[in-house]
């Protein structure tokens, strides 16, 4: 679908939504009925793959990268180190190592995190490693900081 045909369809569909605007100006649709939390609620703590989309495609960068980090891209055929996001913004980076029957998520935030915070970001890490390395007996999660 081109430009006009979005225009075409938003058109259509605009007396059917919500608008609001951003910090800069402009418009922002949304569903009536969408979930919209409390702007007051914390995001839970994510873990992103190599050269994932919610750090590369922002034209702002600042709404997720608080300190002008750049995004780890390490170069060559494919990445193995992710990222990793607390209450919304890029707080360090992780890997799984493996050796024999064991993985072991290596998270390496960028400063201390506050105890909910690494508590939390543990839980997830359980998480991803009961997804990730499912094909070992045992999983182990170390925050290097």
């Amino acid at each position: 679908m081109g430009l006009s045909g979005l225009r075409e369809v938003t058109a259509r569909l605009r007396p059917h939504l919500l608008t609001f605007r951003d910090e800069q100006g402009n418009e922002l649709l949304d569903l009536p009925d969408a979930p919209r939390p409390d702007p007051d609620t914390p995001a839970p703590p994510r873990f992103l793959p190599e050269y994932d989309n919610v750090l590369l495609s922002h034209a702002d960068r600042r709404r997720i990268i608080t300190d002008g980090r750049p995004v780890p891209l390490p170069p060559g055929n494919g990445g193995v180190i992710g990222t990793f996001l607390v209450d919304g913004f890029f707080r360090g980076t992780w890997k799984i190592t493996r050796q024999r029957e064991t993985a072991t998520l290596i998270i390496q935030p960028f400063a201390p995190l506050a105890a909910p915070d690494r508590a939390a970001l543990t839980e997830e890490g359980i998480l991803l490693l009961a997804f990730a390395a499912r094909d070992v007996i045992a999983h182990d999660v170390q925050v290097t900081v």
